[in-house]
């Protein structure tokens, strides 16, 4: 089992910036490709950004490309999101997910957090 608890979401105002991260404990972190997804209300979950498990290859959706970016710290067993340049369309909860292998750019993941909200607004 891996424990997935993400942090750092809040309101923020368009433009601003936000660093989400996604804490794991359990199992050897380095093991599991990372993913961040989020869903909006009314809307179906998508893909954001995902990130080997050594950190070297990540994947962008073509909506954050440029704005977000996907790190992770295996010595400190978490993952991030730094979010820049932030838009309205960005409002949703955010959820970590892990997948036991070394790369992963699909949505069919093996372990969730809770998620956490970010909100912009204009």
């Amino acid at each position: 089992q891996v424990q997935l608890v993400e942090s750092g979401g809040g309101l923020v105002q368009a433009g601003a910036s936000l660093r989400l991260s996604c804490a794991a404990s359990g199992r050897t972190f380095s093991n599991y490709a990372m993913a961040w997804l989020r869903q909006a209300p009314g809307k179906e979950r998508e893909f954001v950004a995902a990130i080997s498990a050594s950190g070297a290859m990540t994947r962008y959706a073509d909506s954050v490309k440029g704005r977000l970016t996907i790190s992770r710290d295996n010595a400190k067993n978490t993952v991030y999101l730094q979010m820049n340049s932030l838009k309205p369309e960005d409002t949703a909860v955010y959820y970590c997910a892990a997948f036991p292998g070394p790369i992963y750019y699909g949505e069919s993941y093996d372990y969730w957090g809770q998620g956490t909200q970010v909100t912009v607004s204009s």
